[in-house]
């Protein structure tokens, strides 16, 4: 176990801090970005799958590495210097196929970025890890005052200026993980217990689950500062509307402990589908800039309360030993897998038929994974029942 001082916890609240401080000007701005150059939505969605594939085959590639050879905190090191580095290459060209193979080369090392960050987490909490949420909440934190901030400073600078924003971030966040926590080593054992717990009914539908979740959010992700640009809304009220998304994830965050000793992992997450279900069906029928900034609150538990009980209950499923492992393909699945096919999706509809279907297709996703998680739920807790056989 990493030794749990206020040192180390202050270590990867900075990280946390860092990595979503830069998401927070690449996930709202980077495809308003390249939408700037005159890409096609097709295009878009291109860019935004294949940095899925990407951290979908070399998140769990890293992982598997790391926690074979137990070496988690050298490959991090390295992947967040080389990442940041290959951000050069998007300053170099805006020529669409140059940007592809820039974004695989970044991909490659910055898949297993976020993965790793959530078990060195899990492992400084150590007995305290339903207190997770307040050091994820700097992540939180830090995007809140990124977004606000990005939508004056492309006003006053225009979308050319967040390439070199998001290197100067990365460079910083590379910096800063030199002082991660060393991990002792654990036995090898528990790394191929952890390889057989992966294939188990009870993991399955779990990661099925969590893809379908974030196949919902891909339209979100993708196009909604383009939806918001194409009804007519500026700069700012497109970070703002991301601003109080993960403000409510931020509060969330905060009071997480207290979620979490009243209400089950899988509860919170069975919630959380059917709030998202809500949301995306908000997202179609509403223009109105009131209810848009409204359905944005949401994001407290489609996103905030989903994702720390997917970690938490990720956590609680894997053996130690295998909790990188575990992590990696959790985030491989679903912001890996689930992104990626939901942005292929998404780039093709969208050409198609805008943005609004797009978020009535999220809905009915939603919906569809939120009925397969509680039958199955519902099903394990019947089962449980004193009395009640197992099926063989």
């Amino acid at each position: 176990m990493i030794n749990s001082t206020p040192l180390a916890r202050w270590v990867i609240a900075a990280q946390y801090f860092l990595y979503f401080g830069v998401m927070g000007i690449h996930l709202p701005y980077f495809n308003l970005y390249c939408y700037k150059l005159g890409f096609s939505g097709w295009q878009i969605g291109v860019l935004s799958a294949a940095r899925s594939i990407i951290l979908i085959v070399f998140a769990i590639f890293w992982s598997i590495i790391a926690d074979h050879f137990q070496a988690r905190r050298q490959i991090y090191i390295l992947c967040n210097f080389i990442s940041a580095t290959c951000w050069i290459l998007f300053l170099l060209t805006t020529d669409f196929w140059l940007m592809l193979v820039a974004t695989v080369a970044y991909g490659i090392f910055y898949a297993p970025l976020i993965s790793f960050q959530e078990a060195f987490a899990m492992e400084v909490l150590a007995k305290q890890k339903k207190h997770y949420g307040r050091l994820r909440a700097w992540g939180s934190l830090a995007f809140i005052c990124v977004v606000l901030a990005m939508g004056r400073i492309i006003e006053i600078y225009s979308t050319k200026i967040i390439i070199s924003l998001i290197l100067a971030g990365s460079w910083v966040q590379a910096l800063v993980s030199i002082k991660f926590p060393k991990v002792p080593l654990a036995e090898a054992s528990l790394f191929q217990d952890g390889l057989r717990r992966l294939f188990t009914p009870e993991v399955a539908v779990f990661l099925i689950c969590g893809f379908l979740m974030l196949l919902s959010h891909a339209a979100y992700y993708a196009f909604f500062s383009i939806h918001l640009s194409n009804l007519g809304y500026d700069g700012f009220f497109i970070g703002l509307c991301w601003a109080v998304a993960v403000g409510a994830e931020f509060v969330t965050m905060v009071f997480s402990k207290h979620i979490f000793k009243r209400i089950s992992y899988e509860t919170v997450i069975a919630l959380s589908f059917i709030v998202a279900v809500l949301r995306w069906t908000g997202l179609w029928i509403s223009e109105s800039d009131q209810y848009l900034l409204l359905l944005q609150v949401s994001h407290a538990v489609t996103y905030g309360a989903f994702h720390m009980a997917s970690i938490l209950y990720m956590d609680k499923l894997m053996p130690e030993g295998a909790k990188t492992l575990g992590q990696a393909v959790n985030n491989a699945v679903t912001y890996g897998l689930g992104l990626m096919a939901g942005f292929f999706i998404s780039g093709a509809m969208y050409e198609k038929f805008g943005s609004n279907i797009l978020f009535a297709a999220s809905a009915g996703i939603a919906l569809l994974g939120g009925g397969l998680f509680l039958g199955a739920m519902c099903f394990r807790r019947l089962s449980d029942r004193p009395g009640t056989k197992s099926p063989q």
